[in-house]
């Protein structure tokens, strides 16, 4: 009986008195915090975001700082990109009613840099004068990765505080790069900031506006017609013919005594 009294008892067991319920047991839970991205990561991340896409469309704001003489020059304009290779920027003057003083044009294959006030067109040819790779990224072209270093910049010079920002080190010795600082929306890989630092300490500081990559692009913005009649007082400059040295003056001959 009391082998069966045991089992049943278990199966069936016996009405108890009522105790209170037992609170339950807090528990700790602990949040994750997801681990902040390396430089690694985040430059991938900006490679990966502008080779996704086929054309930007953005104003800029441009300060040169010149660090021997302190002196510092802004500038304002438009900046249209398009795959693959095309870039024009448009570059505003500083007297009003606004118009555009200077282009910056490529198709890909030559660079048109227009001078309005002076009239003067320089072209190059982009087979002989490659562009570097801190421009050619914003068109998905160049591997930022494999020319520079990074590491993230704590010093709060460029960006807010919610900014990624990027230091950028040559890995192969350049005159016109000291370092590339990359100022990084850190939801989208956008680039909102580039600042360039040179052997000399000069800077080439972009800022980048109202970046879009749905607006319209025409093809014919990126060519340019050395036959147009708006320039057709302008002088066309061989931006890669050598340059001509000035002939030297013989020295004074000697007076003879």
């Amino acid at each position: 009986m009391i082998k069966f009294a045991f089992i049943f008892g278990t199966l069936f067991p016996q009405p108890q008195p009522a105790t209170p319920a037992a609170k339950p047991t807090p528990v700790l839970v602990q949040k994750r915090v997801a681990a902040a991205p390396t430089a690694a990561e985040i430059l991938s991340g900006v490679q990966k975001f502008y080779a996704s896409i086929t054309h930007v469309n953005a104003k800029f704001r441009q300060e040169v700082v010149n660090a021997t003489f302190g002196r510092s020059e802004k500038s304002d304009g438009t900046l249209w990109i398009q795959k693959p290779g095309k870039m024009r920027w448009d570059y505003y003057g500083k007297k009003k009613p606004v118009a555009v003083e200077k282009h910056f044009i490529s198709n890909g294959a030559s660079l048109y840099v227009v001078d309005r006030p002076n009239k003067q067109v320089i072209k190059k040819d982009l087979q002989k004068n490659l562009l570097p790779t801190a421009v050619t990224f914003l068109y998905g072209k160049g591997d930022l990765a494999a020319d520079f270093t990074p590491e993230l910049d704590k010093s709060s010079t460029f960006g807010a505080k919610t900014d990624h920002v990027l230091k950028l080190t040559p890995k192969a010795p350049s005159a016109q790069y000291k370092h590339l600082y990359l100022v990084v929306d850190p939801a989208t890989f956008k680039v909102k900031e580039s600042i360039i630092i040179d052997s000399a300490n000069n800077k080439n500081h972009f800022k980048f506006y109202e970046l879009n990559t749905k607006a319209t692009v025409k093809d014919e913005w990126f060519e340019f017609n050395e036959k147009s009649p708006m320039v057709k007082n302008y002088r066309i400059v061989d931006g890669d013919a050598p340059q001509k040295t000035p002939a030297q003056t013989p020295p004074p001959a000697k007076a003879v005594p």
